[in-house]
């Protein structure tokens, strides 16, 4: 087997393992109904702090008025808070409310639960090996 299908087999098989992973973590939700892509934002406004809707939209790569939707979602479920923007009185500042910072650590819970029951299982080789795997994606994700 030749280094260039070698390769294009570990992309192959690296990639559907990620989308796999992340469907299963996914999967491990709390109680409360939003969708995936309310959850992304949340996600979003955690680790980023207070945005606009404009750079929101462009962190999760929808259209301005797909996230103008999601945000006015989250702001009837109490998850986020609007206010005005310090230096541009046409802009609002979009950030996560107690209740939407309280979901979202929630939400990080119960799925590193259920990846920490998963690890469990595995012996103390293979989590060396996921800790070393887990450092080398996190580098070519670009964090």
């Amino acid at each position: 087997m030749s280094g260039d299908t070698h390769e294009r087999s570990l992309a192959s098989r690296l990639r559907l393992a990620v989308v796999r992973l992340n469907r299963r973590l996914r999967a491990q939700r709390t109680g409360q109904s939003i969708t995936l892509t309310q959850v992304s934002a949340l996600s979003t406004l955690h680790k980023c702090g207070a945005l606009t809707p404009g750079q929101l939209a462009a962190k999760e790569g929808v259209q301005p008025p797909s996230m103008t939707r999601v945000i006015a979602a989250l702001e009837e479920l109490g998850y986020v808070e609007r206010r005005p923007h310090p230096t541009d009185g046409r802009q609002a500042i979009v950030e996560l409310s107690t209740t939407g910072f309280a979901y979202v650590q929630e939400t990080i819970s119960v799925r590193e639960a259920w990846l920490d029951q998963q690890l469990a299982g595995l012996s103390g080789e293979e989590r060396e090996v996921l800790s070393h795997a887990a450092e080398i994606i996190d580098r070519m994700a670009g964090n």
